[in-house]
């Protein structure tokens, strides 16, 4: 017999928010799951240093991060996205630009 399993709560999408600005994005910031970061300690990160941020996105992302191994946080021209993917390694997160 299956051991009972605590079910998880999966957050509901409640906004549909673009993060940076321009056209033609040229850029993506992608975080990678490490496990060691709480999900506050990345919430704050991302409301911090991308553009445009909610606390609901960011809990969004991390729970995707968390879930799925890694989750494109911000898209946008080249420079910009190097400074946000910067910023979000220098909090200690895996990131890459693409």
């Amino acid at each position: 017999m299956p051991t009972p399993s605590t079910p998880q709560t999966v957050p509901e999408t409640t906004e549909d928010i673009q993060t940076g600005t321009g056209t033609g994005f040229e850029a993506r910031v992608v975080v990678f799951n490490c496990d060691c970061h709480t999900y506050q300690q990345v919430i704050d990160l991302f409301c911090r240093f991308i553009p445009g941020m909610t606390s609901a996105k960011a809990f969004e992302l991390a729970y995707r991060i968390d879930h799925e191994g890694e989750a494109i946080v911000y898209s946008g021209a080249t420079k910009q996205a190097e400074d946000v993917a910067a910023k979000l390694a220098g909090g200690g997160l895996r990131v890459a630009v693409q």
